[in-house]
């Protein structure tokens, strides 16, 4: 019998990942956490656990070569590795990198890449341990997997958010994605020109986002020093509707966020309103802050406004009510996550 076909499009990305592993069930106690968070958890002992998670970064969808340094990209690929260990209030302390590389790619260009892992490693405090080398037909594949460590009693799952807990945020959102589209500007606008000057004044915060994030282990640590365990925590990565609805359907939960409480840089908004866009646009789907996006019980609001860099941005309400971003005049719009599209 003839299968029908079904576009990938048409389940979405997280639709997707329920479909793929959705016979999978564990065989290993040593198992804690598989599939549907951020990372996977393993037992290591009787009060600790290990944290493992993997991503890929392909040329061509997730990033460009004619505008982003190798040494900046190997830094955003340790980032984007260790940056879902610290969204489950893990430690990272080792990655794997393995390569696919085709022709292009000089051994010059691989030193640099390492050298940008090199840096974002030792900032991080984490180490390289290992990895693949292989040849590609479509271009330089990143592959890094992620490995940290923290007590069972502190790991942070997507699924434990409260009704009327807070929703926190560190830092600000949608500045990566301005930061991409004024690359993307630059390259189209310079296309075929001879010593090309793009125009990046007053704009390079922005590509600092995009091009050099860093993990927010930083804040990580702060909570552990005030001995908050958030009931919930995820990256931001996708967006910040995108994050919501993940908590929402892990904690089987409903969610207000409050516009007006949104953070959003300067250069964020400006540059938004020079390409006549809405900056919360950015901010809701732009994703690639990698800042996290965590809940904690409402009597915790004082430590956390006492942390500075947090803001609370909402608050969690019961399930039933659904998820919604509430404007400065009390109208109610449906979040809702952009997830991927495979390119033709």
């Amino acid at each position: 019998m003839v299968k029908g076909r079904t576009e990938i499009a048409e389940l979405g990305e997280f639709g997707l990942i329920d479909r793929l592993t959705a016979k999978f069930s564990k065989n290993n106690k040593s198992t804690i956490c598989g599939v549907g968070d951020d990372a996977a958890v393993i037992e290591a002992s009787k009060d600790k656990a290990v944290v493992v998670s993997t991503d890929s970064m392909l040329e061509g969808v997730d990033f460009d070569l004619t505008y982003f340094p190798p040494k900046h990209l190997g830094y955003k690929a340790v980032t984007k590795g260790i940056s879902d260990v610290v969204a489950m209030n893990a430690v990272p302390e080792q990655i794997t990198l393995s390569l696919g590389i085709s022709s292009k790619i000089s051994v010059e260009f691989l030193d640099d890449f390492y050298e940008g892992v090199e840096f974002a490693c030792k900032e991080a405090g984490v180490d390289l341990v290992g990895g693949d080398t292989s040849a590609s037909m479509t271009g330089f594949v990143v592959n890094i997997t992620a490995i940290g460590r923290a007590k069972k009693s502190e790991i942070t799952y997507r699924s434990g958010a409260k009704e009327h807990d807070l929703i926190c945020l560190t830092g600000n959102l949608g500045a990566s994605y301005m930061g991409l589209r004024l690359l993307e500007r630059e390259r189209r606008v310079l296309q075929g020109v001879d010593n090309p000057q793009p125009q990046f004044e007053g704009y390079e915060y922005l590509l600092q986002r995009y091009l050099k994030p860093r993990a927010r282990y930083d804040m990580v640590e702060s909570l552990r020093k005030e001995g908050i365990v958030p009931t919930s925590m995820i990256d931001i990565t996708d967006g910040l509707a995108s994050e919501v609805l993940q908590i929402c359907k892990a904690s089987k939960c409903g969610a207000r966020i409050y516009l007006e409480r949104m953070p959003l840089a300067k250069q964020t908004t400006a540059l938004a309103e020079e390409m006549h866009m809405d900056p919360v646009v950015a901010a809701l789907n732009g994703g690639e802050d990698y800042e996290l996006l965590f809940t904690v019980p409402l009597d915790k609001r004082e430590q956390i406004m006492n942390l500075g860099c947090i803001d609370i941005i909402g608050h969690i309400t019961a399930e039933s009510t659904g998820a919604y971003l509430v404007t400065p005049d009390g109208k109610d719009i449906a979040l809702q996550a952009q997830g991927f599209t495979p390119k033709k």
